[in-house]
């Protein structure tokens, strides 16, 4: 797409958005089934992050290879920008709530970490609302089965793409990563 303006950079991405990313995220990112990401409101910078990371078989999850290896090899950088900067700019509502202890202890893991286990509060990178920050993706509101079979991936170091959640998921138990997830799903 090279030599295309912004403008029609735009447009392709909404319409490719709409033609091939849809089947499994949504119509505007906004996944339903818990086995794909939500991408509505996802901050751009991860998006391009994580689309070259596939296309270039950065990310070597099963998933991440039987999905998106695929569809990312045929993107080129002024696509992956312009489908990152479309998602970016969806509005993303919150998810379920779960249980209101869970939701509780999720929410203190989230804002203060836990110390005597070495996690660092989720919102330092994350942001404080789990909005995102740069390359740190958006968390507010995405499925928690989503993000628990994350969370397993980053332990089994089969995503290697992040060095400091791969730390931090093996530090998780159980209980404490399925509070985390169920706070954030409900953001």
């Amino acid at each position: 797409m090279a030599g295309l303006s912004q403008t029609a950079l735009g447009q392709n991405a909404e319409k490719l958005a709409a033609q091939l990313c849809a089947t499994c995220h949504g119509v505007t990112g906004h996944s339903e089934s818990p086995m794909f990401p939500r991408l509505d409101g996802q901050t751009p910078q991860y998006l391009e992050a994580q689309l070259k990371g596939f296309r270039n078989h950065a990310r070597g999850e099963s998933d991440a290879r039987a999905y998106m290896w695929g569809i990312a090899s045929q993107l080129d950088d002024g696509t992956i920008s312009a489908l990152a900067e479309y998602y970016g700019h969806q509005n993303a509502p919150p998810g379920a709530a779960g249980a209101p202890d869970q939701m509780a202890m999720g929410k203190d893991i989230f804002e203060h970490g836990i110390a005597a286990q070495g996690v660092p509060a989720c919102a330092a990178c994350h942001g404080p609302h789990a909005e995102g920050n740069g390359t740190f993706p958006r968390l507010a509101g995405q499925h928690q089965a989503y993000l628990l079979r994350q969370i397993e991936v980053f332990k089994a170091g089969t995503r290697a793409n992040a060095p400091m959640m791969s730390a931090v998921a093996h530090t998780l138990t159980d209980v404490q990563a399925t509070a985390v997830a169920a706070y954030l799903q409900s953001q």
